[in-house]
């Protein structure tokens, strides 16, 4: 599943999503501009993915979105990041720069936000366990992360 293009480098500042992520479901993401979304690879399949990102200088795990949203049916592509560690503040305007490293699953529609939150926590759950893994552990310290 589009692994081709994996791993994946990718940065811009963070803007505003649709507000729904922190105050609908607990699951705050930030979300990347249309041009980063537009220089995707062709074959980086929708779905959702795991890797590495960096805020600041510092680096966490992260669970990305690429992909319409059918539970919100969204218009228009988005990519977003859930970064996993408790922020305090927004990061609205910042730099923020991603390692895609793997694929998790395919974009699904959900009877219920109960139902999606408790595929993302699993989501997360898959993506703290494969970033253990060495091959992609290690490119939590590529130079592109921190340049």
């Amino acid at each position: 599943m589009g692994n081709k293009a994996l791993p994946y480098f990718a940065s811009g500042p963070v803007i505003r999503g649709f507000g729904r992520g922190s105050k609908e479901l607990g699951i705050p993401t930030a979300n990347l501009p249309e041009p980063v979304i537009n220089a995707l690879p062709n074959d980086l399949d929708t779905g959702i993915y795991y890797g590495w990102a960096s805020l600041h200088g510092q680096v966490y795990k992260m669970v990305a979105s690429i992909g319409w949203n059918p539970y919100y049916k969204n218009q228009k592509k988005s990519l977003e990041v859930h970064l996993l560690h408790e922020f305090q503040n927004d990061f609205y305007g910042e730099e923020l720069k991603v390692i895609i490293t793997g694929y998790i699953r395919q974009e699904k529609d959900f009877s219920s936000e109960e139902e999606l939150v408790k595929a993302i926590k699993n989501d997360i759950a898959i993506a703290d366990e494969r970033l253990e893994e060495p091959t992609v552990n290690k490119l939590k310290d590529d130079d592109f992360l921190f340049k």
